[in-house]
């Protein structure tokens, strides 16, 4: 039974308890004294950790997706709270549950599978509905569909991730629709289910998460191109305007170059596709801001994401929904809502 969970750790606490290394590195000060460096994780958050004596021989029995247990004081430094490690040595899986130390989608995976096959079972275009059946019916994909997270940090940034945002945006997808009758439904929801596809091979998740060497070097929106461009090309016969449309779609799905998209969105769905990915990834990012225990008073601590705090509006919410009494006669004279004597004459 894990012992202390990141989000409950308090500063001046002294604590024993297991943790995932999410990373690990040796580093050194401006005055060359060597220490150890961690990122420390469970299914709560992470926190850093810092070893500045005698960690060479401990250090030397673990790497980064490691489990292992620290005994440490947790102290504040720069309004964050870290770990000033005493003790730290790599765990046996049979110490742990692993279940303690991986955030993940609050929905049922194969549930949500489910229902993103429905979803392509609408798709009237045939060449748009066979393609996404060989992506989202492939048995080398939907292991990784079912478990990848949307993002390391961004926005569903947990396992399941990826496909509880996929599923949102499809939501998304029949509002807009809906407003805007005249976009094309399948190309939309194409370009929505394929859209970060390439995530699939950009991070890593098999413990912590992070970025695989192909996602360091190339990015998801490469990687997805050319994993979507070679399943097109398999299907005899489909139309080559069809691919270009789409496959434009994925490369300015970020929607400005200073975001990484090759090319900005040139037509309506392609627009529409950047603005509800782009909406749905901001309103995830403030519901886990909302949901941390950062910050003090009415505020969350400060997301990365979004470059700034979040007003916690439940106070001031609370202050409206008590309904307002009717002024009396002498409050509305007093407030010029009555007429003076004279005016009566």
């Amino acid at each position: 039974m894990k012992q202390n969970f990141v989000s409950s750790l308090q500063d001046g606490q002294t604590v024993t308890s297991h943790f995932l290394v999410c990373v690990k590195e040796i580093r050194a000060t401006r005055d060359g004294k060597s220490y150890l460096r961690v990122e420390l994780g469970d299914s709560t958050g992470r926190v850093e950790g810092r070893m500045w004596s005698g960690f060479d021989a401990m250090a030397a029995t673990f790497e980064r997706d490691d489990f292992v247990k620290v005994q440490a004081r947790v102290e504040k430094y720069r309004d964050k709270l870290q770990l000033a490690i005493e003790k730290i040595r790599r765990a046996e899986d049979s110490e742990v549950d692993p279940a303690d130390f991986f955030a993940h989608s609050k929905e049922n995976v194969d549930e949500m599978y489910a229902r993103l096959l429905e979803i392509v079972a609408l798709v009237e275009n045939p060449w748009l509905r066979r393609l996404l059946d060989s992506i989202v019916q492939d048995p080398e994909i939907v292991p990784r569909l079912k478990r990848a997270p949307a993002a390391k940090v961004m926005h569903h940034a947990f396992y399941g991730g990826l496909l509880e945002h996929v599923l949102s945006l499809c939501n998304l997808c029949r509002v807009a629709l809906g407003h805007y009758p005249e976009a094309n439904a399948d190309l939309l929801l194409s370009g929505v289910v394929l859209h970060d596809l390439g995530k699939l091979n950009e991070l890593s998740y098999e413990r912590s998460l992070g970025y695989t060497d192909e996602g360091q070097l190339l990015g998801h929106i490469m990687i997805e191109y050319e994993l979507v461009a070679i399943k097109i090309d398999a299907i005899e016969g489909f139309p080559s305007e069809l691919k270009t449309l789409l496959l434009h779609m994925l490369i300015s799905h970020h929607g400005q170059y200073e975001f990484g998209s090759p090319k900005l969105p040139m037509f309506r769905e392609a627009l529409l596709l950047h603005y509800l990915d782009d909406l749905d990834s901001k309103m995830a990012a403030i519901r886990s801001a909302l949901d941390s225990d950062e910050g003090e008073g009415n505020w969350t601590g400060f997301s990365g994401a979004l470059q700034r705090r979040i007003l916690r509006t439940e106070r001031f919410l609370a202050a409206s929904t008590t309904t307002p009494s009717e002024p009396n006669a002498a409050a509305q004279a007093a407030a010029g809502g009555g007429r003076s004597t004279k005016e009566n004459e």
